[in-house]
């Protein structure tokens, strides 16, 4: 194909919202490193309308349940192994005369865990399922036998069980391995060239179910499809010099399986293509590329309780709009108040850290964000939002110490601009470090004067505002030139990210991504794979977004000279 190439890999075997508050920090004093006990694990549902998810596998509905008996007849599966689409062939033999049978195909369900609780979201691991659907009805001849022709569908891989079902009892049963496809386009351009990397029939388990990409040998990513159905679709960029480059992507629980095909999963065995860079164009501005606009599937939201609440309120609070960065605009409009009167508006937020902690990492707290007349039972006021933490927020209306209403906002991760003295943007978010030990630099996060280009061997910054306090969005991973080389945290400094990095490289342009990842360090908890790496699939499959989170990718470019 001209812009593509596709490997196949193949193996031997088979907002209105309602009236509540915020929870007093007394009764959270504990909350932290010291808490490994999740209290409120949800196995998260996936957002529906997901953009690239497979429906369910032929009817899609499932199965009624059946036994299997300890013996049965075989089905014949022409071939019994193959990519998706491949067409197929099922006969059976020896069954009923004249009889209407049913075909089952074996599937799963696979979905993140995660702890919601009041103050934080804890992220869990992954959970598997497995279970049955309908393939079609078929009608047996006069010797018992039948056929079917169909096509491997778009499903997890590995092997897929088929049986043939009467009355509530398997007959025969047959199987179908299905194993990978990788498909990268395209296969050349500039450097910073957006390269989509789609890889089918991943697993629904914890071997098969995620993926490393490399580039040149320098570990990118994972990226997985719990909620695509097996199928991770993601974007990288190109990276210098101008040559040819590697792309390898393989079965990895975070990093990859370097031997997977002596392992019982040898179907999961990966690709690698090239990848030529034909130039140097020099670099892109800053931008963010955000997750699929999907409703949450979980109610709950951080920093939202009624402990605290007015009970004989019917305050009813909505804010317009409902998210956005530190600093956005937004109108608050309350009814049902009192008459008249003043009252004060809170922001809740948590303050503290996961680090430098022992019984008492954070806790609530509360900012100040004005006061607001009450005309005729109702508030109408712009607010503005807090430079301070991202994620999920409730702004209160209150009455002296007690909330008559309250209403959820959610603050979305920006790039810092610089600017010059006359108020030009001249960098967004890159610039020179500042490594002075003074208030205002150390303020500052260390940063200097906005910038693209930097020596060899010089220090440089990325900032970033409105980084949240959860696992699930505390932290971005750091990648140089698509090699993964740490991650930056900003819970302590209250969403303000600064990070820190090295100009290195031959002169010309070098990209740097950040990218979300789970943070599965403190407070850890028991079986948390895939944590305390970029997760290249979070755009379409990640737990934070059944609970309305907008954890983005943010990309830079800068120029190195000598």
């Amino acid at each position: 194909m001209k812009n593509h190439r596709i490997v196949r890999l193949f193996s031997s075997g088979i907002a209105k919202v309602l009236v509540a508050a915020i929870i007093p920090v007394t009764l959270f004093a504990g909350i932290g490193s010291a808490d490994t006990t999740p209290a409120n694990t949800i196995t998260l549902t996936a957002p529906s309308g997901i953009p690239g998810t497979p429906a369910l596998p032929y009817t899609g509905t499932t199965a009624p349940s059946f036994t299997v008996p300890a013996t049965y007849s075989n089905l014949t599966v022409t071939p019994d192994q193959g990519v998706q689409g491949v067409p197929m062939k099922i006969t059976g033999s020896g069954l009923p005369a004249n009889a209407s049978i049913e075909l089952t195909w074996s599937t799963n369900s696979s979905t993140w865990l995660a702890d919601v609780e009041p103050n934080t979201v804890n992220y869990l691991g992954t959970s598997y399922s497995k279970f049955n659907v309908i393939m079609t009805t078929v009608t047996t001849d006069s010797t018992g036998s039948f056929s079917f022709a169909t096509k491997a569908p778009a499903d997890f891989g590995g092997v897929h069980d088929i049986y043939a079902v009467q009355n509530g009892v398997a007959l025969a049963h047959g199987g179908f391995e299905e194993l990978r496809i990788l498909k990268v386009t395209p296969t050349s351009g500039p450097i910073g060239t957006p390269i989509t990397i789609t890889y089918t029939s991943m697993g629904a388990s914890l071997y098969t179910g995620g993926a490393e990409v490399s580039y040149d040998n320098h570990y990118t990513g994972e990226m997985m499809a719990n909620w695509t159905r097996g199928t991770a679709s993601i974007v990288i960029r190109a990276a210098g010099p101008v040559g040819t480059h590697f792309i390898q992507v393989g079965n990895a629980i975070s990093f990859m399986y370097m031997n997977v095909i002596q392992s019982p999963i040898p179907y999961t065995n990966g690709g690698m293509v090239k990848f030529k860079v034909t130039k140097d164009k020099g670099p892109a501005q800053s931008f963010i590329t955000w997750p699929a606009n999907v409703a949450a599937t979980v109610s709950q939201v951080t920093t939202l309780s009624s402990a605290g609440l007015d009970p004989a309120s019917h305050a009813v609070a909505t804010l317009s709009p409902t998210t956005g960065p530190v600093l956005t605009k937004t109108t608050l409009s309350v009814s049902d108040l009192p008459e008249t009167g003043t009252a004060t508006l809170n922001w809740s937020t948590v303050v503290g850290n996961r680090v430098n902690c022992t019984s008492t990492c954070w806790s609530f707290s509360s900012i100040p964000i004005g006061s607001a007349a009450i005309t005729n039972g109702s508030i109408n006021q712009q607010i503005t939002v807090p430079d301070n933490l991202g994620g999920w927020h409730v702004v209160q209306v209150m009455n002296g110490s007690t909330i008559e209403a309250q209403v959820p906002f959610y603050v979305k991760e920006s790039i810092v601009n610089f600017t010059n003295n006359a108020g030009k943007v001249i960098s967004e978010g890159l610039a020179t470090a500042n490594d002075a030990n003074t208030v205002a630099a150390i303020a500052a996060g260390q940063s200097g004067v906005g910038s693209h280009t930097f020596k060899d061997g010089q220090e440089f910054t990325i900032s970033i505002k409105g980084v949240g306090w959860t696992q699930l969005d505390n932290t971005l991973g750091v990648d140089y030139d698509n090699s993964y080389i740490g991650y930056s945290c900003g819970f302590n400094s209250n969403g303000y990210m600064v990070v820190h990095l090295k100009a290195t490289g031959a002169p010309g342009t070098h990209i740097i991504d950040l990218y979300p990842m789970l943070y599965s360090l403190s407070p850890s908890f028991a079986s948390t794979p895939y944590g305390m790496v970029p997760v290249l699939s979070s755009n379409h499959d990640y737990p934070g977004l059944a609970l309305g989170y907008q954890v983005p990718s943010m990309h830079f470019a800068i120029t190195i000279v000598k």
